[in-house]
């Protein structure tokens, strides 16, 4: 399991190894507590990315954790009759023939959060522009040449490349053509995917955190007992 979880990292950071580092991350701003956010995140990550990316170490029922019952998750995140709730999500696409198609194989996406980061993920899927130049016909700013297609193009619409040359300052993303989504609703829609794919990362995250809470709260008071403990074995001898 290490080793095929150290494989699956290896791949994503041979496969990113190009991205360019010069461009400013946008902070996320996710809220890993709304399970609202999560849930819509979760629908978007089957509808969109499920078809060529797998996430080989995330199950549909670990989305009970976020106020989901088992039925809903049936109902709204699987559409076929042979995935069960207490499988992992995964796809049934080639590897060999992805690879092919689109130059390099999907990376699984279970720890892509953890292993690029919320600011990166969210900063990528507002990068996308128009460019005529690439077999798909879209770049990425951040991940300049990147092999995927703008997946939100329809939400987002196109943007373009702005290059001043006169004052050789930042290449800049003007909206060209407007999406189905304002900018704003964009951003909370990649927010929601982001917040997904934090998610699952480490789907314990955040009871891991309420147990952590509570192991420290106890040891306070196991510390204050066995002081006020000590101190009443002891005053007479002092």
């Amino acid at each position: 399991m290490r080793r095929a979880l150290f494989l699956t990292l290896l791949v994503w950071q041979s496969w990113t190894h190009a991205a360019s580092e010069s461009v400013p991350l946008i902070e996320a701003g996710i809220n890993t507590q709304d399970a609202a956010s999560i849930q819509r995140g979760a629908g978007l990550f089957v509808n969109y990315c499920l078809s060529c990316h797998k996430a080989t170490y995330m199950r549909y029922n670990r989305l009970t954790d976020t106020g989901l019952s088992e039925d809903q998750i049936k109902a709204s995140l699987i559409f076929d009759d042979s995935t069960k709730v207490g499988d992992v999500m995964t796809n049934g696409l080639d590897p060999v023939g992805a690879k092919a198609m689109f130059g390099v194989a999907p990376p699984d996406l279970s720890v892509i959060s953890r292993s690029r980061g919320v600011d990166w993920l969210y900063t990528y899927f507002l990068s996308f522009y128009k460019d005529e130049s690439t077999v798909t016909g879209w770049n990425n700013t951040l991940f300049p040449n990147v092999a995927m297609s703008h997946v939100f193009a329809a939400q987002q619409g196109e943007q373009v490349l702005v290059i001043d040359e006169e004052r050789h300052s930042q290449p800049q993303l003007k909206l060209a053509v407007e999406g189905t989504m304002s900018p704003d609703q964009y951003k909370q829609m990649i927010r929601d995917l982001v917040n997904y794919l934090a998610f699952m990362g480490e789907p314990a995250a955040e009871k891991r955190k309420q147990i952590g809470s509570v192991v420290l709260i106890f040891l306070i008071l196991f510390a204050f007992l066995a002081w006020a403990l000590k101190r009443e074995f002891w005053k007479e001898i002092h």
